[in-house]
């Protein structure tokens, strides 16, 4: 019994503190190390292995994160009430969730890779770089885990809806139910856990430049210039007619 309650204890307080530790260092640095914040680009050194790594990775995450948000803050009741059975909704975390969760996983790995197989590159890379690529394939790895032993075309082993993301949306109430997450499977539990680390060390790695993601340029009008073309005829700019932007 006083292990089962030191667990609920951990998990009502672990979220808090890893929150904690996110905020007050993201400050930190945003305050004192503007400089640093910065993902340290090292395209300059490699390019043709960033090409094919960075966007499998970046898209991949980008699918797996937007899945985790439907999982952990959408409850079942509303799904249920949008018409989506249980088995469409499992059947579709398996259709998108285990290509997405690849891409990640091998898209991290040829970043790493890529990393220790150019020297140059592997001079750049810190040792919080090393501890935050470490974290990130154990997270991966254990949520794909999570995805393949807990989610079949037919139902899941354990419904994660009744435990982990009730769990989940107690902590933003501020009325964590802990009780909630020892229920659930042990491979839950490591996946949260090892997700929990990642974001405490978050703000000290350069995936800190997701808070700054140039969102804007997604949305930024074409930039004009003037065409060769037009410059070897000595034609004025406004003789020719302009062309509209997004």
């Amino acid at each position: 019994m006083t292990l089962v309650t030191d667990a609920v204890r951990w998990w009502n307080i672990a979220p808090y503190l890893a929150l904690s530790v996110a905020v007050v260092a993201t400050w930190w640095r945003y305050r004192y190390d503007k400089f640093g914040w910065t993902t340290r680009s090292s395209q300059l050194y490699e390019s043709k292995l960033l090409q094919v790594a960075s966007p499998m990775f970046h898209f991949g995450s980008f699918v797996v994160i937007f899945g985790h948000i439907m999982g952990l803050f959408i409850p079942e009741s509303w799904t249920e009430a949008m018409g989506m059975s249980d088995h469409f909704y499992h059947l579709q975390a398996m259709i998108f969730g285990i290509p997405a969760g690849i891409a990640t996983l091998v898209g991290i790995t040829l970043l790493i890779y890529r990393r220790r197989l150019h020297a140059a590159v592997f001079r750049a890379t810190t040792v919080n770089d090393k501890v935050m690529y470490l974290v990130l394939v154990c997270a991966l790895v254990a949520g794909m885990g999570c995805t393949l032993m807990g989610t079949t075309p037919y139902g899941e082993a354990h419904d994660y809806r009744q435990t982990v993301s009730v769990w989940f949306r107690s902590i933003w109430a501020l009325d964590p139910r802990g009780d909630l997450m020892v229920q659930a499977p042990m491979y839950y539990q490591v996946h949260v856990m090892i997700a929990l680390t990642l974001f405490a060390l978050w703000p000290f790695t350069r995936l800190v430049h997701a808070f700054s993601a140039p969102v804007g340029y997604l949305f930024r009008p074409y930039i004009v210039y003037r065409s060769r073309a037009a410059a070897k005829q000595n034609q004025p700019m406004g003789s020719r007619p302009e062309r509209r932007g997004w």
